[in-house]
C-alpha cells in the first residue's frame, strides 16, 4: 500500500484545544533545549482523525557536525516499540491464528524447556510470565534461529501469574517468535505489512530500518554510551528498536483511541482494542516500576484511577492509555476526548527528572483538551 500520512491538517483551535496550555508545553521544551536536557525532540498532537499541531526542536545529531532534526527525523522509540509487536499479536488473534489464551509452547514447543510449558501468551503480553530478565545475544539479530532458541531457553526467576515485573526485553522477544512461527515470516514484515502499511505510516514508523532510509535517524544520547549503529537500526529489536516521527505515532494512536479505525480502514475491531486497552493487572504493583500499579494491557498499559501513575499524565483521563521509552518519550490515546499525543526525544535522562518532566508534557495536553 502507499506510504502517505492519513491524517489531514487542522489546527488546535479548530480542534478544541485552549492555547495557553499548548503555549506552555511549547516553552517547556523550548527550556529544555536551551538547558542541554536533550538534543532534538519532536511533538505531535491530533484529535478525531486530524493533526493539531506537529513541531520539531533542535537537533538529530551533535557529534562528529551538528544535524538540526526535522518533521522528517526519526526518532528511537525504545520501549513504545513493544505497541507495534503486540499489535501484530492482536491481527492473529483477530485472523484466527492466536488466541491470548494460549499456552507459548502451543506455538513455540521448545519454550516448554525449563518448567514454561504451561505459561499463556496473556501473561507475556501483560509482563506476568515469570522471565523479567530474559535477553538475546548481538548475534540473533541477524539470525532469528539463533533468537528463537534462545527465547526458548529462558530461565524463570518466579512463578508465573504470581506477580508483576516489566520484562524489558523478554516478553516481546517472545511475541516476536510467536509471531514468526504462526506466520512463517520475520516478524518486522508482519508488523509492517499488518500494522504499519495498511494505516499508511509505512514513512513514520519504522521496525527494522531499512539502509536507505537510515540517515533519517536521529542519534540517541545519554549518561551511559547508546548504539547508534546501522545493525542496531535494522535489526527492529521488538522490545525497544522502533523509530518514528512522533506525526506517526500520534496517527498510530488514533487508530488505537478510536477502536480500531483510522479513516476508511479498519484495522482491528472496537472489541478487541477495548480487551487489549484496559487493565488486566488490576491495583497490581509493578516490581520494576518503583511499585506503581501500571494497570497493564496486552501491548499498552492504562492510567487508571491509581495516585501513582507513569507517563500518561496525573490528570488524565483513567481510560487514557499508551506506551514510554527509556528515559525518553511517551505516546498515548485518550478515548474519552479522541485525543493521541506524541512525544519524542533523542537522549536517555535518568529519575527523577524524567518522570517528572512527562509528567509535566502530559498534563499540558490533558488542560489544553476541551470537552
Amino acid at each position: 500500500m502507499p506510504n502517505f500520512y492519513p491524517l489531514p491538517e487542522s489546527n488546535p483551535s479548530a480542534l478544541g484545544f485552549a492555547a495557553r496550555p499548548l503555549d506552555h508545553l511549547d516553552a517547556l521544551i523550548q527550556s529544555h533545549i536551551s538547558e542541554g536536557r536533550y538534543p532534538g525532540a519532536q511533538i505531535a498532537l491530533a484529535r478525531n482523525g486530524k493533526l493539531a499541531l506537529f513541531r520539531t526542536y533542535g537537533n538529530a545529531r551533535t557529534e562528529g557536525g551538528t544535524i538540526p532534526a526535522t518533521n522528517e527525523t526519526l526518532f528511537l522509540l525504545f520501549s513504545q516499540t513493544k505497541v507495534l509487536t503486540s499489535s501484530a499479536v492482536w491481527t492473529l488473534v483477530e485472523d484466527g491464528s492466536l488466541s491470548f489464551m494460549d499456552r507459548v509452547a502451543d506455538h513455540l514447543p521448545e519454550f516448554a524447556a525449563r518448567g514454561k510449558g504451561d505459561i499463556t501468551l496473556q501473561q507475556v503480553m501483560t509482563h506476568q510470565g515469570g522471565f523479567p530478565n530474559g535477553d538475546v545475544t548481538q548475534a540473533t539479530w541477524t539470525d532469528h534461529a539463533r533468537m528463537r532458541a534462545e527465547v526458548c531457553d529462558f530461565s524463570l526467576e518466579w512463578t508465573p501469574g504470581s506477580k508483576l515485573q516489566y520484562h524489558g526485553k523478554a516478553a516481546h522477544l517472545v511475541q516476536a517468535m510467536v509471531i514468526e512461527a504462526v506466520t512463517g515470516q520475520d516478524f518486522r514484515n508482519v508488523i509492517r505489512e499488518r500494522v504499519i502499511q495498511p494505516l499508511g505510516l509505512g514513512n513514520d514508523i519504522m521496525v527494522g530500518v531499512p539502509e536507505d532510509q537510515q540517515v533519517r535517524c536521529a542519534d540517541t544520547y545519554g549518561p551511559e554510551a547508546r548504539d547508534n549503529s546501522a545493525a542496531f537500526r535494522a535489526a527492529g529489536l521488538p522490545s525497544g528498536g522502533g523509530y518514528a516521527t512522533a506525526r506517526g505515532m500520534a496517527a498510530f494512536y488514533q487508530m488505537l483511541g478510536h477502536g480500531g479505525r483510522l479513516g476508511n480502514v479498519r484495522l482491528f475491531s472496537p472489541r478487541l482494542i477495548a480487551y487489549v486497552s484496559r487493565g488486566h493487572t488490576g491495583e497490581s504493583p509493578d516490581l520494576a516500576m518503583t511499585g506503581i500499579p501500571m494497570h497493564r494491557g496486552l501491548g499498552p498499559h492504562v492510567r487508571g484511577e491509581s495516585d501513582r501513575i507513569r507517563g500518561l499524565g496525573t490528570i488524565g483521563a483513567p481510560v487514557t492509555f499508551g506506551h514510554g521509552g527509556v528515559g525518553s518519550s511517551y505516546s498515548w490515546a485518550d478515548p474519552s476526548s479522541g485525543v493521541s499525543f506524541s512525544y519524542l526525544t533523542n537522549f536517555v535522562s535518568p529519575d527523577p527528572w524524567h518522570s517528572a518532566r512527562l509528567d509535566r508534557v502530559a498534563n499540558l495536553v490533558h488542560a489544553a483538551i476541551d470537552g
